[in-house]
């Protein structure tokens, strides 16, 4: 049940460990390779700038 003032909480540091996770799960699924090298997941991250 919903509070009655109708307040969200968002862990906002969570949100963005999830977004950070999503990145380097779509660049591992397109990646050639078995692993993704230290320099492409730095690469990913990087490009996220959050």
């Amino acid at each position: 049940m919903t509070p009655a003032g109708g307040t969200t909480v968002q862990d906002h540091v969570a949100l963005a460990e999830i977004e950070l996770c999503g990145e380097l799960i779509i660049a591992a699924s397109a990646a050639d390779e078995e692993r993704l090298s230290q320099d492409r997941i730095d690469e990913v991250l990087m490009g996220l700038r959050l």
